[in-house]
């Protein structure tokens, strides 16, 4: 990809082209000074209560990360410190698909949402923000355990199977998280994406392999308590970046459970505070829960159950031969003898075959352009699989190159023609090339003939995996389906921008401890032309207090925040909290 950044770190740097297709410029100095002031008010407020109910390594972790409280991070100071315990960021543009975002996590590369949310969602945001990537992902990562159970399951929901119905609820969820964060978003949209997302959830059908994933990601990564019933820590991102969640979370309301497997029998509505949260008494717990599901998955399973589910998933999977050989391609039918073998599979377009996720020479998805399809089992006349077929052994049955040779499967299907040549990788037989061949089974059924042309035949006695996406992927010139939706960026008219320069005005004076008149102008343009303020207000009482200042204008501030506070409920808590951090001030990360 032309003028990708990978920040130098090695782990963004390893990242595959299907991957890079979703990263943004992160564009630091689009950042307005009430970004940074709603970063450092939530950061301090996180510091002030997270420091004592957040697992352990959380406040360390945020030095870790190259994050402070001061500003938004920059994407290089964050690269440059995850660097040092093997892990990357990158930005991208709000939500992504879910097997993108798990395979971010197998190539120990953190996924943040480039935007930072409105001042008017300060406390919680549905729509991905800068904050709730980095601030709330960013700081566990630090722990060993932790970081050891994110890539495992990055790695393990790379290969989950979703379905159409996954995708058209997360383009639904997509859509009403940016009008959630619009200042302007027309009210009657906002309905009819919130029903959109409502008739989504409600008509999933059976939840797919990554919905299921999704729900032990949500209860764990995002939403996850560490320790006893009694006394959990929060170590679930969604709730360390949630200044008011990571209050409600912790009251008798909010059902604790212990985390089993039990979990992905409950959904989630990301709009709305959770009714119940999962405790773990440690990561490991976490390992052994995602093994527990990842045996049922058809990556593992493989076998009939593993091709059907590709079938339903109407996407791009890969089929596993016990052999090695891999078919990737929109799998459309299988065959089912009377015994319940599975006789052959079959994808229709383009298709391609591997091994070891390496597609083979002259396989690519042109060649097989139309569609691929080949036998699985054995041979009548062979006492093992033909993968593991010796030399004697194919010459006892004929098959040997410019020979005609008849190959008779025990489900059946009978594959005759002219072998043209024998594929071997790691001493397995994993394709067999035939020209004038038919393939029939015992009905006499055509599935191949002649006049096709030549036919590849994969070699294998059974499907042993069978997963979501290409084999090679960028060989296969995969891509995971990128929303047509785009983030809302908004233009500021005159009057936001000179609002937005109160607030860098504070900051200057905050940093360099001088020119503290300019807090007296700033105060009183507030009070003739931004009466809904309340966060610079904030700021300009906390300089005015620390440095013992400007009494008259401090007691001022503090009778127009505590009238607020009592006028408008939606601010009582950020109000009183915002006291409460003027009054035990947080000017660095460690304890």
């Amino acid at each position: 990809m032309a003028g990708f950044n990978d920040f130098n770190n090695p782990q963004v740097k390893q990242l595959p082209n299907h991957l890079r297709q979703f990263i943004v410029e992160q564009h630091y100095e689009h950042y307005t000074p009430v970004d940074h002031a709603v970063w450092r008010y939530v950061m301090r407020q996180n510091y002030s209560y997270l420091k004592d109910i957040a697992y352990y390594p959380y406040i360390p972790g945020l030095e870790a990360a190259g994050l402070t409280i001061e500003k938004v991070p920059d994407l290089q100071e964050m690269n440059n410190a995850l660097a040092k315990i093997g892990w990357g960021a990158v930005t991208v543009d709000g939500f992504i698909p879910p097997s993108a975002f798990m395979e971010y996590q197998s190539y120990r590369v953190l996924v943040i949402a480039a935007d930072i949310r409105q001042l008017h969602h300060i406390e919680y945001t549905p729509a991905p923000d800068i904050i709730h990537e980095s601030a709330g992902h960013a700081p566990i990562i630090a722990d060993k355990d932790y970081h050891e159970y994110l890539s495992y399951f990055g790695s393990i929901g790379a290969k989950a199977m979703f379905s159409s119905k996954d995708f058209e609820l997360y383009e639904a969820i997509r859509e009403l998280s940016i009008l959630k964060e619009m200042h302007d978003a027309d009210p009657g949209l906002l309905r009819k994406a919130e029903k959109r997302v409502d008739f989504c959830q409600k008509n999933l059908g059976e939840p797919s392999e990554m919905a299921l994933l999704s729900r032990l990601h949500w209860w764990t990564v995002e939403y996850g308590l560490i320790g006893t019933l009694d006394d959990p820590k929060i170590y679930g991102a969604g709730l360390l970046s949630s200044i008011g969640e990571s209050t409600s979370c912790m009251t008798p309301e909010v059902k604790k459970h212990w985390y089993t497997l039990d979990a992905i029998n409950y959904p989630f509505d990301i709009t709305k505070p959770q009714p119940q949260l999962f405790v773990t008494p440690d990561f490991q717990n976490l390992i052994n829960v995602l093994e527990q599901f990842a045996d049922t998955m058809a990556f593992r399973r493989g076998g009939s159950e593993g091709i059907l589910k590709a079938i339903e998933c109407k996407n791009v999977c890969t089929a596993t031969y016990s052999s090695g050989i891999q078919v990737s391609g929109i799998f459309t039918d299988m065959g089912m003898n009377s015994s319940d073998e599975l006789q052959f599979i079959k994808t229709t377009g383009p298709s391609a075959l591997s091994f070891e996720n390496k597609q083979l020479d002259g396989h690519d998805k042109k060649y097989h352009s139309h569609g691929f399809s080949s036998p699985v089992g054995r041979l009548k006349n062979l006492n093992l699989g033909l993968e593991d077929a010796s030399e004697e052994n194919l010459q006892s049955l004929g098959i040997m190159i410019n020979e005609t040779a008849t190959l008779q499967f025990t489900s059946g299907l009978t594959v005759s023609g002219l072998v043209q040549s024998i594929n071997r990788k790691k001493g397995k037989i994993i394709l067999i090339t035939f020209s004038d061949c038919t393939v029939k089974d015992e009905q006499g059924n055509i599935f191949f003939e002649p006049s096709w042309g030549v036919y590849d035949m994969a070699v294998g006695e059974k499907i042993v995996s069978a997963y979501c996406g290409a084999a090679d992927k960028d060989s296969f010139e995969e891509a995971a389906p990128v929303s047509k939706t785009a983030t809302h960026h908004s233009e500021y008219d005159i009057e936001t921008i000179k609002y937005h320069e109160l607030f860098r005005k504070v900051r200057n004076c905050r940093e360099h401890h001088s020119n503290y008149e300019d807090l007296l102008f700033v105060w009183k343009e507030i009070q003739d032309n931004y009466r809904e303020d309340w966060l610079c207000s904030m700021e300009i009482l906390e300089i005015l207090e620390h440095e013992n200042i400007h009494k008259a204008t401090a007691r001022e501030i503090r009778i127009y925040l505590e009238m607020k506070a009592s006028n408008e409920h939606t601010l009582t808590k950020l109000i009183h909290d915002g006291f409460h951090l003027i009054k035990n001030p947080v000017t660095q990360l460690t304890n």
